[in-house]
């Protein structure tokens, strides 16, 4: 009897700890850090400069706060704000600005977004991810094509795929 009294002592404290771990104030979640976040817009420009193309690269955190942004030497005035803005797109609606186009064309649902303040809805913008959480995301601008653009985004997180948990 007194091996059953234990038993259920030890489930209802594990049931118990469970309730207040949900029960938290805070929580925890993996962030980007800054000189990560630079390997890859370094390696993205690298990868459009080997390509002929001249652009631009930012890489956001998780909340879509800029924490690296290159341009390169002849990269178009407009190209820093694009990248950006495929950068905080891809985070802020938690899908890479490529797979946006179709949804938000004129005509369809999901339109209105084309024309909410910030939302850069062109081929370049990615998300960074590390065991399935979004940790940030990239934009590139100024190449030929999104899909230029989307290329060197990938370079970029493809350098950084093994300091990221899988």
């Amino acid at each position: 009897m007194t091996r059953k009294i234990l038993v259920t002592a030890v489930l209802a404290a594990a049931v118990s700890t469970t309730a207040l771990a949900q029960d938290s104030a805070t929580f925890n979640y993996p962030v980007l850090i800054p000189e990560v976040a630079l390997e890859a817009a370094q390696a993205a420009l690298t990868n459009c400069r080997d390509s002929g193309y001249q652009v631009a690269v930012a890489v956001v955190d998780r909340g879509g706060n800029t924490q690296v942004l290159l341009r390169d030497r002849f990269a178009g005035a407009h190209t820093p704000d694009t990248a950006v803005g495929k950068a905080w797109t891809a985070v802020s609606f938690r899908t890479n600005t490529t797979d946006l186009m179709d949804i938000s064309q004129p005509g369809r649902p999901s339109s209105g977004i084309r024309d909410l303040p910030g939302v850069v809805i062109l081929g370049g913008g990615m998300l960074i991810e590390q065991a399935g959480s979004i940790v940030g995301g990239i934009g590139v601008s100024g190449g030929p094509t999104g899909e230029a653009d989307d290329a060197c985004a990938k370079a970029g997180i493809d350098k950084i795929r093994d300091k990221l948990a899988l």
